[in-house]
């Protein structure tokens, strides 16, 4: 079996249009009719050992810059569409983050930007939607479709906080998280390999149900005894040597709590599996061809089964994100459609842990801003720059996934023989 199963599709011009129109955008909008006024941005803590200057640029001057830089961006994309290859992820996140950079800068006009503090809190709140779609890859690369995300996260997040708080070991949290998110994995495993139902209709009971329990659990417990069986605390910040000491990326990447950490290491080691081992093949065969998966020996159900329900768990390690690896408390619905946009993440990915992960960077990115912006600039409404990641969301489906082909054999069931 070829260690690569993927078609090959017509790349089109979808992706260097779209890019090239924002940029004009940019360049007109946030550059030539951009607000004046010098912009510094801090990328040096006052705690941090080695300490940068500021940098220091005209705001118009930075959009019309940023904007060139966006359509040059784009006549590489164009070229690239031309020879029909794809442009390089590595690429499009320099395309991103040229855009995100013109965009703090119009918004901290005559003011500065925190960059160490931006980047490093949206990592953070991006951690549970990048394990959520992690989750998410992992169950659809097999062809079950998995909306249960936002269950899994729910649950997660519930048994983090209550087996917390009630033995007192954060260790035993997360592990409560995923064991219960996997055994939900289980059941729409179950439903749907087994008993063949409609995945997506398991997928909504399942959210619905643990909305439900976690809701009366909530009032009727947590509530009544919070100090008690609700009031876990947070995970310690760990700081590791030598490489939390780098400027910019050391306090971002190497100075931050478990859950962090065990993301950063499970996207890479995911987008290994999948792609450079033959256990991955065989996932990938399953979900794009179980037919003639099951013809070399490939177990179909086995395989769906176990790759569903370590998703899972990983998805359960997102909720235990929500509230030991954050907010320090349960909260009611506190997942708050985190799980969806997980989901959408895996969609905007391509189903690429990798692509994925980039996207839900997007959205953590999207919550610090909200905050940040209204205390920075708050002239300017907090509706518009809460809805600005979203818009960028949509038109990026548009242009960058409108033709992405996912697993052939996703939500389709299998029988033997």
């Amino acid at each position: 079996m070829s260690m690569s199963i993927e078609t090959e599709e017509k790349v089109g011009f979808k992706a260097p249009i779209v890019m090239s129109s924002l940029g004009l955008l940019v360049l007109v909008f946030l550059g030539l009719l951009g607000r004046e006024g010098m912009v510094a941005f801090e990328v040096s803590r006052r705690t941090d050992v080695v300490q940068l200057p500021a940098i220091d640029v005209d705001s118009s001057t930075l959009g019309i810059f940023s904007g060139i830089a966006m359509i040059a961006i784009s006549g590489f994309a164009l070229w690239r569409s031309m020879q029909n290859k794809r442009t390089p992820i590595w690429v499009l996140t320099v395309y991103g983050a040229v855009g995100i950079t013109v965009l703090l800068g119009w918004l901290a006009a005559g003011a500065t930007v925190p960059v160490t503090f931006i980047a490093g809190t949206a990592l953070v709140l991006a951690v549970p939607i990048i394990l959520g779609a992690m989750g998410g890859v992992m169950s659809e690369r097999v062809g079950i479709t998995n909306i249960a995300i936002e269950g899994q996260l729910l649950s997660g997040a519930f048994m983090a906080a209550v087996v917390s708080s009630i033995t007192g070991s954060f260790t035993l949290g997360i592990i409560a998280a995923m064991v219960t998110a996997a055994l939900m994995s289980m059941i729409l495993a179950t439903f749907s390999i087994v008993f063949l139902a409609q995945q997506i209709i398991v997928g909504v009971v399942l959210n619905v149900l643990v909305i439900g329990i976690t809701n009366f659990l909530y009032q009727q417990w947590l509530t009544e005894d919070g100090e008690n069986v609700n009031f876990p605390g947070t995970l310690e910040i760990i700081k590791i040597p030598v490489l939390s000491d780098i400027p910019v990326i050391g306090p971002i990447l190497f100075e931050n709590r478990i859950t962090v950490f065990l993301a950063l290491v499970i996207v890479p080691v995911l987008w290994f599996i999948l792609f450079k081992t033959r256990l991955g093949l065989r996932a990938r065969a399953v979900g794009e061809h179980p037919l003639a998966a099951d013809t070399v020996g490939v177990n179909v159900a086995r395989t769906r089964f176990w790759w569903v329900t370590i998703g899972g768990a990983i998805a359960g390690l997102g909720g235990a994100a929500l509230t030991i690896g954050n907010a320090g408390a349960f909260g009611r619905e506190m997942s708050g459609g985190f799980g969806f946009i997980a989901l959408a993440v895996v969609i905007l990915g391509r189903w690429h842990p990798i692509s994925a992960a980039l996207a839900a960077l997007l959205f953590g990115f999207s919550i610090i801003l909200r905050v940040w912006a209204n205390q920075v600039s708050p002239g300017i409404p907090t509706d518009f720059i809460t809805m600005v990641p979203y818009l960028v969301t949509i038109i990026a489906v548009v242009g960058f996934v409108g033709k992405s082909i996912p697993p052939k054999a996703l939500a389709v069931p299998y029988t033997k023989g």
